[in-house]
């Protein structure tokens, strides 16, 4: 099955980057030219060989300096609900990978998760916060502010390494996998070095282990939720009553392993499967499995709408941020250093 040699290879690839073995040193030479063509272009923007443009209203971008998931969806989602409470009015620009966007898009709650991307499309519905996607974030940011005039801050959905979009405050996010072995792609995880300056760290770590040493580091919770039937979304059941049930987890994110000790984490004992990240559900996965509930996260469940399967339930996650940094980013959107 296509989708399974996928997640295995995804896997592979992951544990590669998790220690420096022979894979790693192999490619180390090249990831020593990769961080030069990074470093190269981070400072064509520093001397201003390459212009950094503002777009009108305090920008925060939240985003990664590793590749794969961290938890930087629930991560925006929750940081534009704190604005929203602070007195903001947040605007939300995604890439929209895995759609095909030649202009500028709206995102409405009805839109396609294959017209707009998964995380957009699940950032839209559960931030109540007006989405615009475009790979070109600056062009994402422009029609955003003349589509929806009282918007005041702009969350950049992921767009670390896009320096041409200005910015008034960076969020890093990391999972309990950190930087990995150090090294830089394709050796390593790395988009850029684990120095990279930003205003905030975000570790989200299900394993409870102790956050690194790094100034400005918070601790990112995600509380799951009730499960909702993905067939009739009105349907809702707390996550204790699968306890006792035959459970298949199943996850297309980028660490599908942090959502399966979420759900061990209530009680549940499911058998797993890892689908690729950003997996398409184009057709049911599920169909030959003989069990009685089918656990999926809510970007995934976002694109199950071609088929029906009333065994599909979507457990969502609610991410619970520091108010320490929730403070450090409305003074920073305010021009101030916080005490």
């Amino acid at each position: 099955m296509k989708s399974t040699r996928s997640a295995q290879a995804e896997l592979f690839i992951t544990r590669a980057w998790q220690q420096r073995g022979w894979l790693a040193w192999l490619l180390w030479p090249l990831s020593l030219v990769f961080g030069a063509v990074a470093a190269s272009r981070r400072m064509s923007f520093a001397l201003g060989l390459r212009r950094v443009e503002r777009v009108g209203v305090p920008v925060v971008v939240v985003g990664n300096v590793t590749v794969g998931g961290t938890g930087k969806t629930p991560t925006v989602i929750a940081l534009a609900h704190a604005l929203r409470e602070a007195g903001w009015t947040p605007g939300i620009v995604s890439r929209g990978y895995g759609a095909k966007v030649a202009e500028p898009v709206d995102v409405h709650t009805g839109s396609s998760a294959a017209d707009v991307g998964d995380e957009p499309l699940l950032i839209r519905r559960r931030s109540a916060a007006p989405v615009v996607v475009h790979p070109d974030r600056v062009r994402a940011a422009r029609t955003l502010r003349e589509a929806h005039p009282e918007v005041d801050v702009i969350i950049s959905d992921d767009g670390l390494q896009h320096y041409r979009l200005g910015r008034d405050a960076e969020i890093v996010v990391f999972d309990h996998r950190l930087g990995g072995n150090g090294f830089l792609l394709p050796a390593g995880p790395l988009r850029e070095p684990l120095s990279r300056k930003r205003d905030a760290t975000l570790v989200n770590n299900p394993y409870d282990r102790a956050l690194p040493p790094w100034p400005q580091t918070f601790a990112l919770t995600l509380a799951p939720g009730d499960a909702w039937n993905v067939a009739n979304p009105a349907l809702r059941r707390p996550l204790s009553q699968f306890a006792h049930s035959r459970v298949l987890a199943s996850a297309g994110i980028g660490a599908p392993e942090r959502f399966f000790a979420t759900l061990r984490a209530q009680g549940i004992t499911p058998s797993t499967r890892a689908l690729p990240d950003h997996y398409r559900f184009d057709s049911n996965p599920f169909g030959d499995d003989d069990v009685d509930a089918v656990l999926i996260t809510e970007k995934d469940a976002v694109k199950c709408t071609a088929w029906r399967d009333d065994r599909l339930w979507a457990v969502p996650v609610e991410a619970v941020l520091n108010p320490r940094l929730i403070a450090l980013v409305v003074e920073k959107l305010r021009g101030r250093t916080p005490a």
